[in-house]
């Protein structure tokens, strides 16, 4: 079955977390629909990422409502081919209309009539509503300060798998996010020399007396946060479900042999340059993760829960060699680097999507996904409603919202002045005396 000349309320395009959340709101309404995924359900999830990757939130966190990880403990982290296969059962379980393996190429507004012309590689396909839920994460970033050395590998985060696909030698590891921070420790504990370039970012606590850092989050509302506090655009999060979960400490990274630097400026004849912000870097990263322990503390004197004490949490590792007298500069082969790793992010795509829906500088414009291009809707993105949105479970309610307004407009469209329901009413009769 191809998909020339299929006529469709609201075609959604993508099936990974986004697309099965917004599948099943549509259902649940009655909403025809169709999803388009040019690979496999949730094909990020298990190609898109390194071979260790693990979730990081556990288990009875990061999931949607309706179906629990049956085979893990709650308190688990689970591997990115068991989220790809909940992702599989979840579709299967209210039997989620997916076409795999078709590919969205072209979206465009009909003129003179309504809804969109969309083009796939399997034919054309008319949908009144268009949703994009292909997510945030479309195009790897390197940046442009990248040295052209063809002696040096250089991939992005999105490309490594393990430690055994790298040359023999140190790797330098820009970006200390969760991804860097997770293959920077992967790759030292598989005994290679590791440089990592730590920039801003947070570092909350994984667990603190006995709840994991996303309950806290919860209880204490920073996932409701609707907006990013102004100067935080940069940050990164740093936290990890590695090896059953462990809060970040960059300094105890050092105190294993991994050399910090601060973050990286340039490149320069084989020479690497790098910002003397190390220490700062560090010292707020620290804040953060104080922060999260005070208000946790407060919270807890607040409600009189009887949680256990955890002093042994504000413990702080002396700042190691490397923080006390930073690296500024390094020759990448006198420190036998053969390989960069650019954990730097990623952009969205929307080349595609040929509508009045994005900025001056293509960012979507939207409210809460629904687009200020009428019929036209995005899910899956960052701060799309609030702090969780671009989360397992974040994505689900922000999938309900969407398919609620979708339902709302539809309504809408239904609506018929006195004398078309009048005229309506005449058809039987008139018809009862032609056949008679």
């Amino acid at each position: 079955m191809t998909a020339a000349n299929i006529d469709i309320d609201t075609l959604v395009v993508g099936a990974g977390q986004a697309g099965v959340a917004m599948s099943e709101h549509l259902s649940k309404l009655g909403i025809a629909h169709l999803v388009l995924e040019r690979n496999r359900i949730a094909e990020a999830w298990r190609t898109g990422r390194w071979d260790s990757l693990v979730a990081n939130g556990p288990a009875w966190h990061d999931r949607f409502p309706g179906l629990e990880f049956d085979d893990l403990s709650p308190d688990a982290f689970a591997s990115k081919e068991r989220v790809a296969a909940y992702f599989e059962a979840y579709a299967r379980k209210f039997k989620a209309p997916i076409r795999t393996g078709v590919e969205v190429r072209k979206v465009t507004r009909n003129v003179g009539r309504p809804g969109f012309t969309v083009e796939t590689s399997e034919g054309v396909i008319a949908a009144s509503r268009v949703v994009v839920a292909t997510g945030p994460f479309q195009r790897p970033v390197i940046p442009a300060i990248a040295p052209k050395d063809e002696r040096l590998t250089q991939i992005h985060s999105a490309q490594y798998r393990n430690p055994q696909q790298l040359p023999e030698g140190a790797v330098l590891v820009v970006g200390a996010g969760s991804s860097g921070t997770q293959i920077a420790d992967e790759l030292q504990r598989a005994g290679r020399q590791v440089y990592l370039s730590v920039g801003q970012h947070d570092r909350p606590p994984r667990a603190y007396r006995n709840r994991d850092f996303c309950w806290w989050l919860g209880v204490l509302g920073e996932w409701d946060q609707a907006a990013m506090k102004p100067g935080r655009e940069h940050v990164t999060i740093a936290v990890s479900g590695a090896h059953g979960g462990r809060t970040v400490d960059f300094r105890e990274l050092a105190q294993r042999g991994m050399k910090l630097v601060g973050v990286t400026r340039s490149f320069d004849n084989g020479v690497v340059s790098f910002q003397p912000d190390l220490a700062e870097n560090l010292a707020r990263g620290d804040e953060n993760y104080l922060a999260v322990l005070d208000a946790a503390d407060a919270y807890i004197e607040r409600n009189g829960l009887d949680l256990p004490l955890e002093p042994e949490a504000r413990r702080v590792f002396p700042d190691p060699e490397c923080v006390r007298n930073p690296l500024l500069e390094l020759d990448l082969a006198k420190a036998g680097i053969t390989t960069i790793i650019w954990a730097t992010g990623f952009a969205t795509d929307h080349s595609w999507l040929k509508v009045d829906a994005f900025d001056a500088k293509g960012k979507p414009q939207h409210q809460r996904g629904v687009s200020t291009e009428p019929g036209i809707y995005f899910l899956g993105l960052p701060w799309q409603s609030r702090r969780g949105s671009s989360f397992i479970w974040g994505v689900w309610h922000d999938a309900k919202y969407v398919a609620d307004h979708i339902a709302t407009q539809r309504q809408y469209l239904t609506y018929r002045d006195a004398a078309e329901r009048k005229a309506l009413e005449v058809v039987p009769v008139v018809a009862s005396v032609v056949s008679a």
